[in-house]
């Protein structure tokens, strides 16, 4: 659940740091165009940050979920 929440907070950060629209706004624009996949790709970039702070907490079962989660976005992203 925390790796599936990191990306959304990636993907929201940037549509808000790198485009003039707001969050809504920016997905579907991004959709239209065909570069869902790419948004969501770049937001899953928060992802390997979570995951390197849990390693380094020592909460490898957290680190593991993290994995799992973009094993899961990376699915998600070849279906669209």
């Amino acid at each position: 659940m925390v790796g599936l929440l990191a990306s959304l907070l990636g993907s929201y950060l940037f549509i808000k740091l790198f485009t003039d629209f707001d969050f809504t706004t920016g997905a579907q624009t991004m959709r239209a165009q065909g570069s869902l996949g790419k948004l969501i790709t770049l937001g899953s970039i928060l992802d390997l940050v979570l995951f390197a702070v849990l390693l380094k907490l020592n909460k490898e079962m957290m680190a593991r979920g993290i994995i799992l989660a973009v094993i899961l976005i990376a699915i998600f992203t070849l279906l669209i």
